[in-house]
């Protein structure tokens, strides 16, 4: 990842960085506002002459000062060679997320790059310019070919650079652990079995003290009972695994489970899905990765909550030994469900995790993500995740953290109406009804198994937002890491 320095000085000025605003603050978001702006005082004084040239160019280039605009402005033979007129809009966090976004693709081909920062800069904005340099200038590559960008190093002049140490610091650790549920997820799933995400968490785990790490294999999974692991993963030759990481700092006084939706490729199974539909199920284990990478986060951050994480991963295959539309399956703790669906597959290894944590863990607290439905984005789109709860305060902490973090999910209902079309004949439960919306009725099914915890769990189905078909904001092709960011946010403030 790039380096970033809070300095006081600058000790080369290659590339200066000035920051441009809207003269009306009210217009200062606004994608393509014509409101004039003007450059921004900023903590350290710039060589000289070079804020007024900046100043006198503003105008010249029509700047509007919009989050994330940029012109760079040549100047041979002097000091700086480069002076790059950036848009920090309101000033807010999320502004200065786009700007820094923007500021990392524009300056690519740099070495090294200085941005004098306001006078008035936030802690926030400094933390949302660090996860904007940092997440997008973020490259997933598997060749020996492979072309780096070359900026390596950016400097942030401030008065006080002590006072903003802590700051990057934890926009680093966010970063860093985004970026590796990003290398999870875009991993090729010819590479990603169950057993090989289950390595990259020990490796993962092993630098950071304190955790404790736990991995089932198929003998294990049988012996303890999750039925429902174990079919979804029978049809392959890599066999499921449930991994489990705890962080137990002695100052905890809040236990939250989080538990992750981790299927390393999902065929659809015996119902099996279109070509078109199955090319990128190696992002199925999106939330699997996400509530991995949070829970290691908050081990780095020394976050004074007690965080335990379940992953359930299989593979969902199409073999003699796949479990068959019309078979019930027996999950952790006894409760058997009807399955018509093969494709349906995730809800029945989150059923068994689920289980367990309510049973053998007893958590305060209850969070499951999940790359669900494709529902998810028919109701809301692709950069919307759909939040259930029956908790009022803890989704509206959440959907906080959410927002904070410049992530977006949606409250949803849980309509009792259709909780009748999990009824099975047959079976405790009938797991894939065709009647009702899909996305709310798979979170009815889950619901079903947080037994005494029901009031307190929270399911986010974020099958959409995890993968990003392009480049925006902070965003880069491919897996997006969504959920972590707002993850670590909210357990940082959980009591």
């Amino acid at each position: 990842m790039l380096a970033i320095r809070p300095l006081a000085e600058p000790d080369r000025l290659d590339v200066l960085v000035l920051p441009v605003r809207p003269t009306d603050p009210a217009a200062g978001g606004a994608a393509g506002g014509d409101a004039p702006a003007e450059l921004a005082p900023t903590a350290v004084t710039p060589p000289d002459g070079t804020a007024e040239e900046a100043a006198a160019l503003v105008p010249v280039a029509r700047l509007s000062g919009r989050a994330g605009e940029i012109r760079t402005h040549l100047r041979p033979g002097r000091s700086p060679g480069r002076l790059v007129l950036l848009g920090i809009g309101d000033g807010g966090e999320s502004s200065w997320r786009a700007a820094g976004a923007a500021l990392a693709r524009s300056a690519a081909d740099e070495t090294q790059i200085t941005i004098a920062l306001p006078a008035e800069v936030t802690p926030d904005a400094v933390r949302g310019l660090t996860e904007g340099l940092l997440l997008a200038s973020y490259r997933f590559r598997l060749t020996d070919a492979d072309d780096p960008p070359a900026l390596a190093g950016v400097d942030l002049l401030l008065a006080d650079p002590t006072a903003y140490e802590s700051t990057v610091a934890t926009a680093r650790t966010t970063a860093a652990m985004t970026r590796l549920a990003r290398d999870l997820t875009n991993t090729p799933s010819s590479v990603k079995t169950p057993q090989w995400f289950a390595d990259q968490v020990a490796s993962a785990a092993a630098d950071l003290p304190d955790l404790r790490l736990t991995v089932r294999g198929p003998a294990e999974l049988a012996a303890e009972g999750f039925g429902g692991i174990l079919a979804v993963g029978g049809g392959s030759a890599s066999g499921p695994r449930l991994v489990e990481v705890d962080w137990h700092p002695a100052n905890a006084r809040t236990h939250v489970v989080l538990i992750g939706k981790g299927i390393t490729f999902d065929t659809g199974g015996i119902s099996i899905k279109p070509v078109p539909a199955m090319k990128l199920m190696r992002k199925d284990m999106a939330g699997a990765a996400a509530v991995v990478a949070a829970t290691l986060g908050a081990a780095a951050l020394r976050l004074p909550v007690r965080v335990t994480t379940l992953a359930p991963l299989a593979e969902n295959m199409v073999s003699g030994s796949a479990f068959r539309p019309g078979d019930v399956i027996r999950h952790y703790g006894g409760t058997t469900s009807e399955t018509t669906n093969s494709d349906a597959e995730g809800r029945l290894v989150l059923a068994d995790a689920l289980a367990y944590a309510v049973r053998q863990l007893k958590p305060d607290l209850l969070i499951d993500l999940a790359t669900l439905t494709g529902a998810n984005a028919v109701a809301l789109g692709k950069r919307t995740a759909a939040l259930y709860s029956e908790n009022d305060d803890l989704a509206a902490d959440l959907l906080n953290a959410i927002g904070a973090a410049g992530e977006a999910a949606w409250r949803m209902p849980l309509h009792t109406d259709y909780v009748e079309y999990l009824g099975s004949e047959i079976a405790d439960l009938y797991s894939a009804p065709a009647q009702g919306a899909g996305s709310v009725t798979a979170a009815l099914y889950l619901r079903e198994f947080t037994g005494d915890l029901r009031d307190r769990w929270l399911h986010l189905d974020m099958s959409a937002p995890s993968w990003a078909d392009g480049d925006q904001a902070e965003l880069t092709r491919g897996a997006t890491g969504w959920g972590v960011r707002s993850l670590l946010r909210w357990l940082a403030g959980v009591d």
